[in-house]
């Protein structure tokens, strides 16, 4: 086996890692940087500073060399992967001209531009006006020309943080076309920029002149450069090859590139993907997005605010377990497997649906979350419960769609993110999909996708299908349990598949109401 290694770089929300894989995609080294993921000034708003984005991408690098100074020499290719639809403006000088707007931001406008009255009347016949609103409405473009119009009058670039770190790591701008996605003008289905006749140019601020040129997954993005190599210590000439956004990175890393492969993501924000050849919408007119796999599509399911639920519950009801945490040293997470313990599958009939964030199509934009069946036995354990159960749930209906629309049906289970880490919550998993869950052989799904795109750019795999037989291995098996199956299944069926068209009324009236959320 060669001793060459691939430097991974994952910017994620929460830190920002630099790990070494070798050709087996066994992680030989890691040092990871903790970040702030944003500050707000007000409430709903998410920005930081581009340079800290810089400052610790290279404190990780540092940090790597320093731990593990004979395996630089080792190092023979770089790729990225990046935390997604982060967006950044961008002057004539290439230097940010205001914070970076981070994905978790939910800033709006109502002005926008105006579409021609044919285009309005033909888009009011498709039943598609509150999808063009959601996009025109949450563009950062827009709400950015309407709010900073001195900032937007001297944009010249506008591009994601991917876009931007490649800038610092090349002195190239250029970015991978696995990172493009949010509210750009950008084509799903040919993954390129849009032509000049897409609708999406009519609903933007933004002009085609403002964003770089793209590249598929395993191909050159530039060079490290003198002064990246001074900063990061990642050897000047190396070649940054192409991956892309971190999910897409975490579904090619779990060996998920095929429609009869599920891949559950347990992060922030928690997502099931498929991969695929064929460019299949997960709803109809939402986008497939284009995976770590040159030319090929991830189809995703999203429950928006995800694993962050977890740390809502930290903040709002786990006050003992911190302090408990704090005192022994560890995560407070760490702490949480006890209240899955401590409650029954199915938290005594306390059942939780996740959409604590509204969304485009399914949900909707008047959803909301909630939370039916408490009684006077239930405490914080069932609560918890119920927040894992409630995701496990929205991601198995998420399964249901996709095996319908890609028509296939899914049958093998992989679970990625942060919370596969717990055996309690992989056992959950395995009960409420009634399949075998398996954990990748390593928790840095995301770096590994990236360094596979390092490895097939550097010529050591053919293809991506190649790296992947011989990088991803399995990890973990959860096998079901048929008491909970059993259980779960009718819960799923009977209670949680009805709740939201339930409730879906009094949603609207609530929204209208209130005017929350907007």
């Amino acid at each position: 086996m060669s001793q060459d290694l691939f430097l991974a770089l994952d910017q994620g929300t929460q830190s920002v890692r630099a790990m070494l894989f070798d050709l087996d995609g066994q992680l030989v080294a890691k040092s990871q940087q903790y970040i702030e993921p944003y500050f707000a000034a007000q409430p709903n708003w998410a920005e930081q500073e581009a340079g800290y984005f810089w400052e610790n991408l290279s404190l990780a690098c540092q940090g790597l060399w320093t731990a593990h100074p004979e395996l630089k020499s080792r190092v023979v290719a770089v790729s990225l992967a990046c935390q997604r639809a982060t967006m950044l403006c961008l002057d004539e000088d290439l230097q940010p001209l205001r914070p970076a707007t981070i994905w978790l931001d939910s800033r709006r406008t109502e002005h926008y531009p105006h579409l021609p009255l044919w285009l309005k009347a033909g888009i009011k016949f498709a039943g598609q006006e509150p999808i063009i609103h959601q996009f025109q409405s949450k563009a950062e473009c827009n709400w950015l020309a309407a709010d900073y119009r001195d900032v937007w009058s001297k944009t010249k670039h506008f591009v994601q943080l991917s876009g931007y770190l490649t800038l610092k790591l090349t002195d190239q701008l250029n970015d991978a076309v696995a990172s493009q996605i949010g509210y750009i003008p950008f084509d799903y289905k040919r993954q390129q920029w849009a032509a000049p006749s897409d609708l999406k140019w009519r609903a933007l601020t933004l002009k085609r002149h403002q964003l770089p040129p793209l590249v598929q997954a395993a191909e050159p993005l530039g060079i490290i450069s003198r002064e990246a190599a001074r900063d990061t210590g990642i050897p000047e000439g190396l070649t940054l090859y192409a991956a892309g956004a971190d999910k897409a990175c975490e579904v090619l890393g779990a060996g998920a590139i095929t429609p009869d492969v599920g891949c559950l993501s347990y992060g922030t924000t928690a997502t099931f993907n498929t991969g695929n050849s064929r460019y299949v919408e997960p709803l109809p007119f939402l986008p497939a997005y284009p995976a770590a796999v040159p030319h090929t599509y991830n189809s995703e399911i999203m429950v928006f605010r995800g694993y962050w639920m977890v740390n809502w519950f930290k903040r709002e009801f786990a006050a003992q377990e911190v302090l408990q945490a704090k005192a022994q040293g560890i995560e407070p997470e760490l702490l949480f497997d006890d209240l899955l313990r401590q409650s029954p599958p199915g938290a005594m009939g306390l059942i939780l649906q996740p959409f604590w964030s509204p969304g485009v199509k399914f949900p909707g934009p008047e959803a909301k979350g909630s939370i039916i069946g408490f009684g006077d036995v239930h405490t914080r354990a069932h609560l918890y419960r119920a927040i894992i159960e409630g995701i496990g749930y929205a991601l198995r209906q998420g399964k249901d769609m996709l095996e319908k629309r890609n028509g296939r049906p899914i049958t093998s289970l992989k679970v990625a993110g942060g919370g596969s880490q717990s055996n309690e919550v992989m056992q959950i998993t395995a009960n409420i999909f009634g399949m075998h869950a398996e954990r990748p052989h390593t928790f840095e799904t995301s770096g590994l996708g990236a360094a596979i795109n390092a490895a097939v750019g550097a010529g050591y795999y053919k293809s991506h299908a190649d790296a992947v037989a011989v990088m991803c291995h399995r990890g973990d098996v959860f096998t079901p349990e048929a008491g909970s199956v059993e259980l779960y299944d009718q819960l799923y069926k009977q209670v949680y598949s009805k709740i939201y068209p339930q409730l879906q009324p009094l949603y609207r009236s609530i929204r209208q109401i209130t005017g929350y959320p907007k």
